[in-house]
């Protein structure tokens, strides 16, 4: 019990639940591609995966990209997840600043699909609002597997005239692009496991339709200090509740974080008052 200032009982709440993990050391078996795999897939579909690579004080980027952030354990899992997935989302600007080049996944991972039902390879689609990409941009050109591109219905048509011999542009909403009604189309198209890859202009457009439903989320034992953005930005959106459900750390510190969307609270049956 506690007692108040105006000399009232009241029950003391209990204190919030606080877990020491195993001390944080190399694991003495390393997790091989199968065990990998096994940790990250098998998703209920349809599902929208985000990946993401940040800094200890919460930055996107290193000197403008993410590469510096990265490592091989964090590449790794980058490379598993794109060869679990679908279909590859990405925005336009994020495609430009990362120099993306084309999705084409090794003949390993090509086998591993075909063992499992899926194409040798995902579908890259990316997201553009304006359509200002370059249709002799690698990743577009030089895709084994012809690319998506979701716009606007406003977009300019001389652009979406230079981008079909390279792309099926699709367009949805107007004036930004409607993210619920493209990844609809998606899904009918088949590609019902979708991994972001940002960038965080998407990433926010994304959480502010309520569409995540997994954040992977690996953490670089770096500070890199002010300057850089965060792995969100745009529009405000209502907060929403994940659940952590895997902690993996790398040799170097590395921190591989796996957090999915904690379910809607099922509604009271109306049988059932409360």
């Amino acid at each position: 019990m506690s007692l108040d200032a105006a000399g009232d009982r009241s029950p003391t709440p209990p204190a919030p639940g606080i877990r020491r993990l195993a001390p944080i050391r190399p694991c003495p078996v390393d997790l091989d591609d199968e065990a990998l795999v096994d940790s990250y897939a098998n998703p209920a579909l349809p599902h929208l995966r985000v990946n993401f690579v940040t800094s200890a004080d919460g930055a996107v980027t290193v000197a403008g990209r993410s590469t510096g952030l990265s490592s091989p354990a964090d590449k790794r899992v980058f490379a598993i997840l794109r060869m679990l997935c679908d279909a590859l989302l990405v925005g336009a600007g994020t495609l430009r600043q990362e120099r993306y080049r084309p999705l084409r996944l090794d003949p390993r991972r090509r086998s591993w699909r075909r063992r499992h039902g899926l194409p040798e390879q995902p579908t890259l689609v990316v997201v553009s609002g304006s359509l200002d990409l370059d249709p002799t941009h690698p990743a577009l050109a030089d895709s084994p597997v012809r690319p998506i591109v979701l716009t606007t219905r406003t977009a300019s048509a001389d652009r979406r005239r230079r981008l079909a011999p390279v792309a099926d542009v699709i367009a949805e909403g107007d004036p930004s692009v409607d993210l619920t009604a493209g990844l609809d189309l998606l899904r009918a198209r088949g590609h019902r496991h979708l991994l972001c890859e940002g960038g965080p202009m998407l990433f926010g457009a994304l959480t502010a339709a309520d569409l995540v439903d997994e954040l992977c989320l690996s953490v670089s034992p770096l500070l890199a200090g002010a300057g850089a953005g965060r792995i969100t930005a745009g529009p405000l959106s209502p907060v929403r509740q994940l659940d952590l459900r895997q902690v993996l750390v790398a040799d170097d510190g590395l921190l591989l974080l796996r957090y999915l969307r904690r379910p809607d609270p099922t509604p009271p049956h109306p049988d059932h008052p409360q």
